[in-house]
């Protein structure tokens, strides 16, 4: 909050405590609040809405015309009035009129009125009104403006509560239709099927009082629970059980310097100077963050924003004495928690055994929990909106996040469903858990490798538990999206060279590091500053690493010494011109060659390879080739370039399969142009890891895959039931005269022979 903000809110609030103490009844204090703020923001309309019986009513205006209070009344998500209830946001429009959700009301006099702003007055969490301003000139409301009605609706919050002007126990009910079984869909975060009790991860903190009385007393608490919740969160990192090192030491490193940030702190405490309570401070710069939450397209930077949230929520219950969470008081049965988001130290307070799966109203697949949970084997369904609208506290749930769904107060025949399901899913893990220690090899004798995929040091365990022939790919940027400064080259080393360790005598291939378009640093940004239209085909990946040579370096020199003895398998990222592999592996001979001269212990062999991502490099293959080891089809990127489809749009998901006959003939010339010479070619990617499109790489002639670890069970099983002459020879033709749908065809063809590709 600016010192601008501060004055006007205190201004305000100065106003609203001479109403609030007055002998008045509530609809005259409503009257006067609207005249108080009018007159302080220096706008001509001012006007509150309230929640009644479903409805928001006009409960008091200054501008608009008096014989529309308490008649114009809108729904939820009706309005510019209702899309701010509806999402709990904040509007700042010049031109109201222009807004898609726009609904004029001629009985209120507001056609001369151009700009509107407006703050949802937000009780439990929920929208129980509106505070808005209008103004005839079109302009945007100031920042200061802005954040000075949000502060002022937070006192409106208290004053109507107090006052009865709205039904609380039917705004907060669940209502007689939320009653029975609901489907809830969301985003897989962490794969897996868990059942148990609903249990919300923290109570509500119901803020009681909101104007301060005493401004020191109340900076006084604010020190005492920042105090407080650092020493909880270094005693919690400490005591953080993975193992040696890994990923989380980073990620709860970051979580630690959020709750020693000075500037948080610096926010809350203007918010007390602008007269508010401690509860009420923290709660409106976690308001403030969550409005920002939405604004933030940076995934990176709006997980961060989560953590900030996570704090701030800690805080909270510090400051008001209101500590229990569930974990604390601890899971008496198998439970599904509960939350809007999740901090990775507050997960680690929640016991394993019972904890069978996590519900979020937000998260994201990069976010800090979201590396924890994978740690501990607990399923995630992330971005479920409206979950505290529908679920209640002890509601039995069956979380499906394979299939991205949970289940709330379910039927006997749905958990009959789940629980046959559960016990399917646990056979088919028997089965593939016996091909553990199985090479596969084709019925017609034929061996194929099957790798997995991995980021951090944990996922090395599921080498030996999937049986895999090694890691086809390491991503190792994980490491650096998830530290807060750019990783030394020792923690790059010590890294690798575990890595390596774990993996013993299994190959591991190390691609560069693969920054830029969805995978954005903060500490690494453009020269210019500018954002990217198109990003994934943008500043990335190798470019990102050739342009800043010191990264690459830094890079090439911490693999070369973590190989040292070994063989050292590299792999550069989006190669479109063989020039660019020359240029990123002259970096790694100018490091090499300054290890040999420090007399350094060197690889054994190092083995060069390239991402097949961008189809042009495929028109080039005969002059790569002989420069290469290894080549790997990426066939995550390589699909979005091929159709000019971007893969994080929604509406473009479903449109392209991967089974089109423009993706399998491109493999299959990229697999033919470059026999006779002696490369390993694999493909890598989500289309490695599905039955049926294993299937048709199997037929395209590919040996080698790179998978995630759940996936190679089950690739393996159906690498033994087919005879890979007869799905070539089937391949050939359906590629030369491609039937209707070539996915219903190889299904069929499948099913014929009893290989099961679901």
């Amino acid at each position: 909050m600016t010192s601008g903000a501060v004055a006007s809110a205190r201004n305000i609030l100065t106003g609203l405590h001479e109403v609030m103490a007055s002998r008045s009844h509530a609809q005259a204090k409503l009257n006067n609040v609207v005249e108080v703020i009018g007159e302080c923001l220096d706008s001509e309309v001012c006007s509150i809405y309230l929640l009644r019986e479903g409805m928001l009513e006009l409960f008091a205006t200054r501008g608009l015309a008096q014989e529309a209070v308490h008649v114009t009344r809108m729904a939820v998500g009706e309005g510019l009035v209702g899309t701010i209830a509806e999402h709990i946001e904040t509007l700042n429009l010049a031109e109201a009129a222009a807004h898609p959700d726009f609904s004029y009301r001629p009985e209120t006099g507001e056609e001369k009125f151009h700009s509107f702003a407006g703050v949802p007055i937000v009780r439990r969490e929920r929208a129980v009104g509106v505070l808005c301003v209008q103004h005839v000139d079109p302009r945007r409301y100031e920042e200061v403006e802005i954040e000075a009605l949000q502060t002022v609706a937070m006192v409106l919050s208290e004053l109507i509560v107090n006052a009865d002007l709205i039904d609380e126990e039917y705004a907060f009910s669940l209502g007689a239709a939320q009653t029975g079984p609901e489907q809830l869909h969301g985003l897989t975060l962490v794969k897996g099927l868990g059942a148990g009790q609903a249990v919300f991860h923290q109570p509500r903190v119901t803020i009681e009082h909101v104007v301060a009385e005493d401004t020191e007393a109340e900076r006084q608490r604010v020190i005492l629970a920042f105090d407080k919740m650092r020493e909880q969160i270094d005693r919690m990192a400490g005591q953080a059980e993975f193992g040696v090192g890994g990923e989380h030491d980073e990620v709860l490193e970051t979580y630690r310097m959020f709750a020693y940030d000075e500037g948080w702190t610096r926010r809350i405490n203007e918010a007390i100077d602008s007269g508010l309570t401690a509860e009420a401070a923290i709660e409106r710069v976690q308001q403030r963050t969550r409005m920002r939450m939405r604004q933030i397209d940076d995934p990176l930077l709006a997980d961060r924003m989560h953590d900030l949230e996570d704090l701030a929520n800690r805080l909270l219950r510090i400051v008001s004495g209101q500590l229990g969470t569930a974990a604390s008081m601890g899971l008496r049965s198998d439970a599904i928690l509960i939350a809007r988001n999740l901090g990775p130290a507050e997960l680690l307070e929640y016991d394993r055994r019972r904890l069978k799966g996590v519900i979020l109203e937000e998260g994201s697949l990069t976010s800090h929990v979201v590396i924890v949970a994978r740690a501990m084997g607990v399923p995630v369904l992330g971005r479920v909106r409206g979950l505290r609208a529908v679920v209640r506290e002890g509601d039995q749930l069956l979380l499906d996040a394979d299939q991205a769904t949970a289940t709330v107060r379910p039927s006997p025949g749905a958990v009959e469903a789940f629980e046959a399901r559960f016990a399917k899913t646990r056979e088919r893990q028997a089965v593939y858990a016996a091909l553990r220690d199985v090479k596969p090899v084709s019925r017609d004798g034929q061996r194929v490798y099957v790798k997995m995929n991995a980021g951090l040091r944990d996922d090395m365990a599921n080498l030996s538990l999937t049986g895999a022939d090694g890691i086809g790919l390491f991503r190792t940027e994980f490491q650096f999206l998830v530290s807060a400064t750019l990783p030394q080259r020792e923690r790059q080393t010590r890294l690798y060279r575990d890595v390596m360790d774990a993996a013993g005598d299994k190959p591991v291939v190390f691609r560069t590091v693969d920054i830029g378009g969805d995978k954005t640093l903060p500490y690494l940004r453009h020269d210019d500053g500018e954002g990217e239209e198109n990003p994934a085909m943008g500043w990335r990946a190798l470019r990102v690493a050739l342009e800043r040579d010191g990264l690459l370096k830094a890079q090439a020199r911490a693999l070369l010494e973590a190989a040292a003895g070994r063989t050292l398998h590299v792999m550069f990222p989006m190669v479109a011109e063989p020039w660019e592999f020359d240029e990123a592996k002259a970096v790694f001979d100018g490091q090499l060659a300054y290890l040999k001269q420090q007399k350094k212990i060197l690889p054994e062999a190092i083995r060069y390879g390239v991402m097949l991502e961008v189809p042009a490099l495929a028109e080039q293959l005969d002059l790569l080739a002989p420069k290469i080891s290894f080549l790997s089809i990426g066939t995550n990127d390589l699909t979005q370039f091929l159709f000019a489809a971007d893969r994080s749009n929604p509406k473009l998901a479903e449109r392209y399969d991967w089974l089109s006959p423009a993706i399998l003939r491109f493999i299959r010339r990229v697999v033919r142009n470059l026999d006779g010479f002696n490369i390993d070619i694999s493909v890598c990617g989500e289309m490695g890891g599905r039955r049926l499109e294993a299937l048709a790489l199997l037929g395209l002639g590919v040996r080698r895959l790179s998978i995630t670890p759940a996936s190679v069970g089950p690739i393996k099983e159906i690498i033994g039931r087919v005879d890979l002459r007869e799905i070539e020879a089937a391949m050939e033709g359906w590629l030369a005269a491609p039937p209707e749908n070539l996915r219903t065809t190889l299904s069929e063809w499948a099913s014929e022979r009893d290989i099961l590709v679901d």
